[in-house]
């Protein structure tokens, strides 16, 4: 099964099924997240971050590019690259150090990117559908694939 569509009702139902991604997320995955602005992708990493323990406020790192977490002795690293203007900005920030081992990356605005991130395993697209939003999970390698079998519709 690569592929998944999901209506969601509203930002809880959204933050719901990102939970369940995430429970079921080993070490190591990429999840690019496309969609227009505000159509929730900062509301999917919350969900998926509080799934995990996160406490705190999750937003998206528009200015600094990357925020890191730490939960359960693993890492993970949510992206937000609206606002870069060139690919090359992200290698010069340092930026394929956070990919690969153990880490879990989440990437907002991957396109803006091109070339410099490895394959996703999941990419997440999400639209307006009045009032509440279309997600698509299309699985790119095993392990997305592995993911999106055991998420409930």
């Amino acid at each position: 099964m690569n592929r998944r569509e999901f209506y969601l009702a509203d930002a809880a139902a959204q933050e719901a099924l990102a939970g369940e991604l995430a429970r079921h997320c080993p070490a190591g995955v990429v999840i690019f997240l496309q969609g227009e602005l505000g159509a929730g992708k900062t509301t999917f990493v919350r969900g998926f971050l509080q799934a995990l323990g996160h406490q705190g406020v999750v937003k998206s790192p528009t200015y600094t590019l990357v925020e890191p977490y730490e939960l359960n002795g693993r890492q993970y690293y949510h992206f937000d690259l609206y606002r870069l203007t060139d690919p090359e900005e992200l290698e010069y920030a340092g930026g394929r150090d956070y990919f690969g081992g153990e880490s879990v990356c989440l990437v907002e605005w991957p396109e803006k990117a091109a070339g410099f991130l490895p394959q996703a395993d999941i990419v997440c697209d999400i639209h307006y559908a009045e009032p509440g939003r279309r997600l698509s999970l299309q699985a790119l390698t095993t392990k997305g694939g592995n993911m999106l079998q055991v998420i409930s519709e």
